[in-house]
């Protein structure tokens, strides 16, 4: 069987991310890279656009707190999108420290080798943006969950 170069996966985001995916700092363009003689004469970096949907990329790092290796903990998840998405709110863990509890939608994954000297198996995850509110999902899977019973006006 031969799966083509370049192959993306779609994944639910409970597939990839098991126990959520905690943002890291904001949403970012992705920028090609440019070098040092191009960055000496000025040469501004352009924002990737993706080859397939036409959409400029956005970089977010997360970390996956379902990660096995140390080196899977953090993850940078491409979104495709026309303009920055808009990340959900912070919740405040204790004063002064912040996360972002996030879920993607339209989540893809393309295998890739990955590593400078040690080669590994790695993917490129991709998303065409945040999902609502992780907490609501909680909380309506916890409401499916719960057991239904008579409800009698009071």
């Amino acid at each position: 069987m031969a799966v083509p170069y370049g192959t993306r996966f779609d994944a639910a985001f409970e597939q990839v991310f098991p126990m959520g995916a905690l943002m890291v700092g904001e949403v970012a363009p992705d920028l090609e890279y440019l070098s040092a003689e191009d960055k000496g004469r000025g040469k501004q970096a352009k924002q990737r656009v993706d080859e397939r949907s036409g959409r400029r990329q956005w970089k977010v790092v997360v970390t996956d707190p379902s990660a096995e290796k140390e080196r899977d903990a953090s993850v940078t998840v491409v979104l495709l999108a026309d303009v920055q998405p808009v990340p959900p709110q912070a919740v405040q863990v204790m004063p002064g420290v912040e996360v972002r509890p996030v879920a993607f939608e339209g989540l893809t994954v393309e295998p890739r080798v990955m590593g400078d000297r040690y080669k590994y198996q790695g993917f490129t995850i991709r998303a065409t943006g945040f999902a609502s509110s992780q907490a609501g999902a909680t909380s309506r899977r916890a409401s499916e969950k719960a057991p239904q019973g008579d409800s009698k006006a009071a």
